[in-house]
């Protein structure tokens, strides 16, 4: 039997009754025990139960701090650690402060960065009307201010503004809008790069330059229109014709005092639809700025929906435009000012347009030729399959689009693939550059704009995770794109047979000779008439004022270059030619940690969810 007791700690002291052992027996265990106590280190508290009160201790072995109580030992470490490690930071900020130091500063820019501060001054030296005065180009000044008012044939009396082509006065809307959607996609994909280089407010002025101009060619709070001003002053001089013009005189653009004629249009799909994907475009790197981007926007519809209802080529039937800029269809435009305003609204009727297969079918998206794939001022489709190529690699719709989109991605695969050096689609010259318009005149506008698509479409599929792409049975990495880019860039600044830079003040040996009048006739209060400025025109003499900037039209087939004024085919720069040359610099410069931004150019665009694909027809037996 068990008898339970209160042990004095608390738990149950048991007492067996059937206990047989002795109380010597006992006695014995327990001074055992004790001796087994006493044999282990006992702490004050153990020591008093056994020992009663002890004499107190010489020295206190713990600190009583009030919340707690620490080990001396370890206090005294502590405080001591505190206080030596005090009189080192003191030290060694006394010897950082008083020791001479050598600056290391960021690393230098890189080529593309330096080349990128000059491009970009091209534009300033292209203004017309009245100049802002942090223009920055010495040798210009305000010009054609009556632009508009001069033509008595035309309703729109504001025309002030805009650029000048390139070494003319010309003001052709056609290709200056595509510099400015070329410029305006550049910022959007590369704002970082722009700010890292401090240029960003730079370039955003410059394409709201060229954007308030354009909204001046039509009545932008209307919403239905029935003509554009296409083009401001004329450049034919064939047959022999003297009447003072753009070409036929040789005036700095300050001094024309000649009537400069406005060209209007009224079915012209391509330039108007070239205009929208500027317009748009800008809207979205203006879209921190409420109103101008709604301003954009609205045009932009406008302009779309004029080219859509009147059919026809701007530059048809012979017409001034036709003698430069002409236009080979509209179709390639359609797809590209709806990709562009798709972004810009996010409304799905412009995407339903955009990759609607008998439009892509007209625009040339499902055949080759010997220029498929070269973006140009005449065929953006390029363009426009990397454009919508990015929408389906990020966002991928699905159903309805996804198969025109699948095409688009195909087809841009297949244009990367044909820059490469392994692939013969384009010969190159012994220099290694990229004959893209087949030998012909002028070849740096198609090269740049090439080099941009090229490092754009690496940067895209990097941002996918995307290692590579397929050329038939064999993998090519983004690497190979971004050298391509690299290659060509390089050539054009310098690294070819000729070691001449083919931007104006980059480098050592650049041309002196550019074909501009601005350029060339020096700013001496002296104002030279139509024929005057001639002698200027055909002088051996460098140029006196430096186009900073200017990307010349290039070298021939066989790496030859003339540095001669009169010779436009080697020497004349142009917009068009210097938007890629931006772009192209831009996406090329830099830190190549700087990724593209994946998401502002879809900030207009709603959440997509991949909408199902209808019912198979009933089964009939």
């Amino acid at each position: 039997m068990s008898m339970y007791g209160r042990d004095p700690w608390g738990g149950p002291l048991e007492i067996n009754a059937a206990d047989s052992a002795t109380d010597d027996d006992r006695s014995r265990t327990l001074q055992d025990l004790d001796r087994a106590a006493l044999s282990r280190p006992l702490d004050e508290t153990q020591q008093s139960w056994l020992l009663g009160p002890s004499e107190q201790k010489k020295k206190k072995k713990y600190v009583d701090l009030g919340c707690i109580i620490v080990s001396r030992k370890i206090f005294v470490w502590t405080v001591g650690t505190l206080v030596v490690s005090a009189v080192l930071a003191g030290l060694i900020t006394l010897i950082v402060k008083t020791v001479p130091r050598h600056h290391h500063g960021k690393p230098p820019p890189d080529n593309y960065t330096l080349a990128l501060h000059k491009a970009l001054m091209f534009f300033n030296a292209q203004r017309s009307g009245k100049l802002p005065k942090h223009n920055n180009v010495s040798w210009r000044g305000n010009s054609c201010l009556r632009d508009g008012k001069s033509d008595p044939g035309t309703t729109m009396k504001d025309l002030v503004g805009g650029y000048y082509d390139a070494g003319d006065a010309i003001k052709f809307n056609f290709p200056a809008s595509f510099a400015m959607t070329m410029l305006s996609w550049s910022v959007i994909e590369y704002s970082a790069k722009y700010e890292a280089a401090g240029e960003l407010n730079h370039v955003k002025e410059i394409i709201k330059w060229g954007t308030d101009y354009l909204l001046k060619t039509f009545n932008n709070s209307a919403d239905t229109i029935d003509k554009i001003a296409a083009q401001v002053g004329v450049g034919d001089t064939s047959g022999g014709s003297t009447t003072p013009n753009d070409h036929y005189c040789w005036m700095r653009p300050e001094d024309i005092d000649y009537p400069r004629p406005v060209y209007e249009c009224h079915s012209c799909s391509d330039l108007a639809a070239e205009m929208a994907a500027a317009l748009a475009a800008a809207s979205i790197v203006f879209k921190d700025n409420k109103a101008y981007s709604q301003k954009l926007v609205h045009g932009a519809r406008t302009v779309f929906q004029f080219a859509r209802d009147q059919r026809g080529r701007y530059s048809a039937g012979g017409s001034d435009p036709a003698l430069f800029y002409n236009s080979s269809s509209y179709w390639d435009e359609f797809v590209w000012g709806g990709a562009w305003l798709y972004y810009a609204t996010g409304n799905s009727s412009y995407l339903q347009l955009a990759t609607h297969p008998k439009l892509a079918k007209h625009a040339g998206a499902f055949w080759g030729g010997p220029d498929y794939g070269v973006l140009s001022w005449d065929n953006k489709l390029a363009g426009a399959q990397v454009l919508l190529s990015r929408l389906r690699l990020f966002l991928s719709p699905g159903y309805p689009y996804e198969e025109i989109l699948r095409t688009f991605h195909n087809q841009t695969s297949i244009v990367m693939c044909s820059f490469l050096p392994v692939f013969t689609s384009f010969n190159r010259t012994k220099g290694g550059l990229i004959q893209l318009n087949h030998g012909r005149p002028q070849p740096l506008q198609y090269v740049v704009n090439a080099a941009f698509l090229a490092a754009l479409y690496s940067d895209y599929l990097d941002a996918a995770d995307t290692p590579g792409w397929y050329c038939g049975p064999n993998f090519y990495s983004t690497d190979v794109l971004r050298e391509f880019a690299k290659t060509q860039m390089d050539y054009i600044l310098g690294k070819n047979p000729r070691k001449m830079s083919y931007v104006v003040g980059f480098g050592n040996h650049y041309p002196k000779h550019v074909h501009h009048r601005g350029a060339s006739i020096p700013k001496n209060k002296i104002r030279y008439n139509c024929k005057g400025g001639w002698k200027w025109r055909d002088s051996k003499k460098p140029n006196p004022n430096t186009l900073v900037g200017a990307m010349v039209a290039g070298p021939d087939k066989h790496d030859g270059f003339h540095d001669v004024r009169t010779n436009y085919n080697y020497t004349e720069p142009t917009l068009a030619g210097n938007a890629g040359l931006v772009a192209a610099l831009v996406a090329l410069s830099g830190d190549k940690s700087t990724r593209i931004d994946k998401n502002t150019i879809f900030s207009a665009v709603p959440p997509m969810f991949p909408t199902p694909p209808p019912p198979p027809a009933p089964w009939k037996p």
